[in-house]
């Protein structure tokens, strides 16, 4: 018995010795860990109710724009872009005021899409929407930028029908044929706006039917 007293006397030692060179270093570890584990917590609470708050925003953006109330639909639409920058329904939003608006209004709306929106195929989107109004404002270097800080493939086709309206109103044809051949020829077939890009191909004197049809969805 008293040598098991002494083999417990000894296991205790070990411990007191463990503990008192890495048990600082334990407790800091274990601490750090719950830290984040609660700070994780806290701020999935955190996104889930800048979320709900969004979408309550927005709502009052959709309500404001069927009430044809355009100035308090862009004074809320200008209080999501403050509080809820990082939200979808607030890049949502500025997109939906943007298109309800005159192009004054419109551009810096867009504008701030383009750079702070999320997801990235709306900032995309936004772009898209910035460069064309600079084409109606002939700022051609302007469009011409906006244009270029699209990435997506998904736009391609887009981003070659506006740089084809670029080079028209530049009086630039033969560029304007190859970037509306290339439009019609990443754009699929069952796209209604395909049948505008046609129509724009038939205008600088390309015919549609002599170009290579874009491959099947397998």
């Amino acid at each position: 018995m008293a040598t098991l007293d002494l083999q417990e006397q000894e296991q205790l030692d070990n411990l007191k010795a463990f503990w008192s060179k890495w048990g600082t270093l334990i407790s800091t570890l274990v601490t750090l860990v719950l830290l984040a584990f609660a700070g994780w917590n806290a701020w999935n609470w955190y996104q889930r109710d800048l979320g709900l708050k969004a979408s309550v925003a927005f709502e009052g953006v959709e309500q404001a724009l069927e009430a044809k109330d355009s100035d308090k639909a862009g004074r809320l639409v200008l209080e999501m872009q403050s509080r809820f920058a990082k939200a979808a329904y607030t890049t949502q939003a500025s997109l939906l005021v943007a298109q309800a608006s005159p192009a004054d209004k419109a551009l810096p709306l867009l504008q701030w899409a383009a750079k702070q929106g999320e997801p990235s195929d709306l900032r995309d989107l936004a772009q898209l929407r910035v460069a064309g109004l600079h084409l109606e404002a002939k700022r051609f270097a302007d469009a011409d930028a906006a244009l270029a800080a699209i990435k997506s493939p998904d736009f391609a086709a887009l981003v070659a029908d506006r740089r084809g309206d670029l080079a028209l109103l530049q009086k630039d044809s033969a560029k304007a044929r190859a970037q509306f051949s290339e439009a019609y020829q990443k754009m699929e077939a069952a796209l209604p706006y395909r049948r505008i890009v046609e129509a724009k191909l038939m205008s600088v004197g390309v015919d549609p039917a002599t170009l290579t049809k874009p491959a099947e969805a397998k």
